[in-house]
């Protein structure tokens, strides 16, 4: 970015004047405001601020990373062109990363829209460029309690976690693009999404995009209604890391689906991260195009689990210990078992618990556990009967209904057996005892053992683990 001048006397006298500097800077922006319009100006010139001069160099400010590249490729030659017309004695313009202390950007109230002109600065100049306007409303505010350090890890979210803070730390480099998580409602994928904006925001490294496949549908509708859908496909295709939320609402929305194709191929063309979350993996999202299955499917593809009973509870005192309040191992279990399917209405619950505690002086108990979640507890009722458990199972894993209750113990019978028991521990208020019997008065601790092996396979075996998920979903929809 260097252009050879000749020296001028003047013009050094002129740089050891500070004042007269930071009048040469203001004629500059003014320039350049009228060149390209306020609009641009203010989007993407306003936070450049008057740095150090060091010989024949001057030095810019500007707050990123991404901002610095972006106004280097998209201006720097006419900041370049406009410092020599103002002081022949530049030669070159650095643009740097601004750090804490360094001056702060003129403020566009301050900058005029028209400026006097050297003799050198009355030639013609270039046309304006275009560049989008940065609309914060493309944009969703991210929620500052979801870090990662607030996210409780156990087996069945560990490989989401670890997949999402390697694009946290070094998005475009981490081997994967887009990487998509994929979970029930509740279960932290969009806790995990938050903490990857948080993390990258922080860095001030990249610039983030974040908004749910809703909100993307809405804006795209509303650029075509204001005849601006060029500024919003150029404000989405600019941003370093793009993370949509929950993208199963696009099912069925043919010309939002094909902006987002169009969008996801562009990022990624450009060596951009996209983060992707939905219900069900790629290949269950039945109604999006097979074009976007598959490109959605060749990145990462990670799942969140349901939780065990393990994770509710190392989440529960996790929270508990965040709040002050003492809350007995006895409620956290209690709340562990009858809240089972959402990570959500759990800490809802314990929530509503601790500020119940805290509003009224009382220690949490049990019994008050129950009086102050009366609504939530009788809304998680479980009113799935073993019968109707005994038979999806069978029918899953396509054996006898009878063998539920038979003797026989081959690995084909007992497995779905056990999985009968540890579903009916979870959809059911039966008792060990109750459900032994209802499989062949059985006693309660080969039920306990049933739970418990369920429990440890589920944490190592995936497709199994899937097979138990989907039982379950599909039992909670028998639900009256």
């Amino acid at each position: 970015m260097t252009i050879g001048v000749d020296d001028d006397e003047s013009a050094f006298s002129r740089l050891e004047d500070g004042k007269g500097l930071e009048e040469s800077w203001l004629r500059i922006c003014a320039r350049l405001k009228g060149e390209v319009g306020e609009v641009e100006y203010r989007t993407w010139l306003t936070k450049i601020a008057l740095g150090p001069i060091d010989g024949d160099e001057i030095t810019l400010l500007l707050p990123t990373r991404f901002l610095r590249d972006w106004v280097r490729s998209q201006y720097g030659d006419r900041l370049s062109e406009l410092w020599n017309q103002e002081i022949p004695s530049i030669r070159r313009v650095e643009l740097q990363v601004a750090r804490a202390g360094d001056p702060a950007p003129i403020p566009l109230e301050n900058v005029p829209s028209t400026a006097a002109a050297t003799p050198a600065q009355e030639e013609a100049t270039p046309a304006a460029r275009t560049a989008p306007e940065v609309r914060s409303d493309l944009v969703t505010a991210l929620d500052s309690r979801f870090t990662f350090d607030t996210f409780v890890v156990g087996k069945p979210n560990e490989f989401a976690y670890a997949c999402a803070r390697r694009v946290a730390e070094k998005p475009s480099s981490v081997g994967f693009n887009p990487l998509f998580l994929y979970g029930g409602v509740g279960l932290g994928k969009t806790h995990l999404m938050h903490a990857i904006g948080a993390e990258l925001i922080q860095s001030g490294n990249v610039s983030v995009a974040y908004m749910s496949a809703e909100k993307f549908m809405y804006r795209f509708i509303a650029a075509i209604r204001s005849q601006s859908t060029i500024e919003f496909k150029e404000q989405l295709r600019s941003v370093d890391v793009l993370m949509i939320d929950d993208l199963q609402f696009l099912i069925g929305k043919d010309n939002t689906q094909e902006e987002f194709f169009h969008t996801f191929n562009a990022l990624v063309d450009a060596g951009r991260q996209i983060v992707v979350s939905a219900d069900k993996s790629p290949s269950d999202l039945s109604g999006l195009e097979d074009r976007l299955r598959t490109r959605l499917g060749c990145g990462m593809v990670a799942d969140i689990h349901a939780t065990t009973f393990e994770l509710r509870i190392s989440i529960l005192e996790s929270k508990a210990a965040a709040s002050g309040v003492v809350v007995p191992g006895k409620v956290l279990e209690f709340l562990a078992h009858k809240i089972t399917s959402n990570v959500r209405e759990l800490e809802g619950a314990l929530n509503r618990l601790i500020a119940h505690a805290n509003l009224f002086g009382r220690p949490v108990t049990l019994e008050a556990t129950q009086e102050v979640l009366h609504d939530i507890l009788k809304a998680h009722d479980r009113r799935v009967t073993i019968e109707e458990i005994q038979k999806k199972v069978a029918e899953h894993w396509n054996i006898r209904l009878t063998d539920m209750s038979s003797a026989r113990r081959a690995r084909n019978v007992a497995r779905p057996r056990q999985v009968a028991m540890y579903l009916a521990k979870q959809l059911t208020s039966r008792s060990l005892p109750e459900i032994g019997r209802k499989f062949g008065n059985r006693d309660h601790t080969t039920v306990m053992h049933a739970v418990n092996r369920v429990t440890e396979l589920m944490g190592w075996m995936q497709l199994f683990a899937e097979d138990v998920e989907l039982l379950r979903r599909m039992l909670e929809s028998l639900k009256t």
